[in-house]
């Protein structure tokens, strides 16, 4: 599954979630599927909101293992972040990608040309 997301087009999320459910359907438990698709949409969100430009969404499955990847055009390296009590829902996004997935990682593109955040589940 490979997607392109407009910079703040938002309504996309619900479609690439929808779409990597579709891909896991029939491969994978449905356990695994609704943790990727909260990952997917926390890493997809974060790439949207916190970046001047859209995204790239890419998703595959190899044998149980799901790698999914969301690469956008900004070098600046996400931190995850532990908000306070008042923070309401904002920022938990990395720190569920860190507790939930098996692997995690960023990685930084060549010459300024953005990063890749990037997660793996045994599916």
């Amino acid at each position: 599954m490979t997607r392109s997301v407009r910079r703040a087009d938002l309504k996309a999320v619900g479609e690439i979630r929808r779409s990597l459910r579709e891909l896991m359907r029939h491969r994978c438990r449905s356990d695994a599927a609704d943790v990727a698709e909260l990952l997917i949409t926390e890493l997809v969100t974060n790439a949207l909101v916190h970046t001047e430009q859209g995204a790239e969404v890419s998703a595959s499955l190899a044998a149980t293992r799901l790698r999914v990847e969301v690469r956008d055009y900004a070098s600046r390296r996400p931190r995850p972040y532990v908000p306070t009590a008042d923070d309401g829902t904002h920022g938990r996004g990395l720190v569920l990608v860190q507790e939930l997935a098996d692997e995690w990682g960023v990685d930084t593109l060549a010459r300024g040309a953005g990063k890749v955040v990037w997660f793996e589940l045994e599916a």
